[in-house]
């Protein structure tokens, strides 16, 4: 047996220090950057910072226990979004009430696919 060939349980460790999914064949180019924790929480609304902060504690301390990264990289990956959507927190804060509204089943003005399209020239 070769002693440099990869273990299975080598896989993830080497994924996590290299950034790379193996299983993608490669990074997977991120428009919207590699975002620190500090950089994500401080581009959050205000009334989002609180749902972020409780939210990565309790997967830190659980990666803690477990010895797995993977759900703190999964969480701040979805949360990378929700900063890159807060960009513009006028547009943020409607998109997260239309969510609510939808949420309780009150009724949303909606454009079908191709008002869309007409309205964005395409």
């Amino acid at each position: 047996s070769d002693r440099h060939a990869l273990q299975p349980g080598d896989v993830r460790a080497l994924e996590y220090r290299m950034g790379v999914s193996i299983a993608a064949h490669g990074p997977e180019p991120s428009a919207r950057g590699d975002l620190t924790p500090r950089q994500i929480r401080a581009a959050l609304l205000p009334e989002e910072a609180g749902d972020f902060d409780r939210e990565y504690r309790r997967t830190m301390a659980e990666a803690t226990e477990t010895l797995d990264l993977n759900p703190v990289l999964e969480l701040l990956e979805r949360w990378r979004r929700v900063a890159w959507s807060s960009q513009d927190p006028a547009a943020h804060q409607r998109m997260l009430d239309t969510a609510a509204a939808v949420n309780a089943g009150e009724p949303v003005a909606t454009e079908s696919w191709q008002q869309v399209k007409a309205r964005l020239g395409l």
